[in-house]
C-alpha cells in the first residue's frame, strides 16, 4: 500500500494548560493528512463535492506516546491497511522533529472511514479513490 507523508507546525494556539499539544488537536492534524493523501493521489474534496460523495469517520483508535510542542515540526504517515466494500482501515502515525535526526513517534492511530452516496447510504469504494489511497 502506499504511503502518504504530511508536515505540520504545531502553533501556540493549539496546546493545552501544561504547554503540549492539546489531545483533541491530533485529531484536526490527522484529518488533514488524510485530505492531503486523497488530493495527493489525484482524488480531491472537490471531486467528492461534484459526485454528491462523502467520507464519514466511524471509529478512531489513538495511542498517544510522546508530547508535542510549540514550533515542532511534525510528520504525519498515512496508510490505508484495508479496503473493504464500503470502508476502509487508515493508519496513521505522527513524528516528531521531523528535520531527521532524532524523530521519535508522538501518536500511533488507525482510523475506519465509510464512502457515503448522494443517498447518505453508505456506498462501494469508488475505483478512483481506491486508487488515489494506494489500492
Amino acid at each position: 500500500m502506499k504511503e502518504f507523508v504530511c508536515e505540520i507546525r504545531v502553533r501556540g494556539y493549539e496546546l493545552d494548560q501544561f504547554g503540549h499539544v492539546n489531545h483533541a488537536v491530533y485529531l484536526n492534524y490527522l484529518e488533514q493528512a488524510r485530505w492531503d493523501a486523497l488530493e495527493e493521489g489525484g482524488f480531491s474534496h472537490e471531486d467528492l463535492r461534484r459526485e454528491g460523495w462523502g467520507i464519514h469517520i466511524v471509529r478512531v483508535e489513538l495511542d498517544y506516546l510522546k508530547p508535542c510542542h510549540q514550533g515542532e515540526r511534525l510528520r504525519i504517515h498515512t496508510q490505508v491497511e484495508e479496503f473493504r466494500k464500503s470502508s476502509m482501515t487508515i493508519a496513521q502515525e505522527i513524528f516528531r522533529n521531523s528535520d531527521g535526526e532524532g524523530a521519535s513517534s508522538a501518536l500511533r492511530g488507525k482510523v475506519v472511514a465509510v464512502w457515503i452516496g448522494e443517498d447518505g447510504r453508505p456506498m462501494r469504494i469508488p475505483e478512483a479513490g481506491r486508487q488515489a489511497l494506494g489500492g
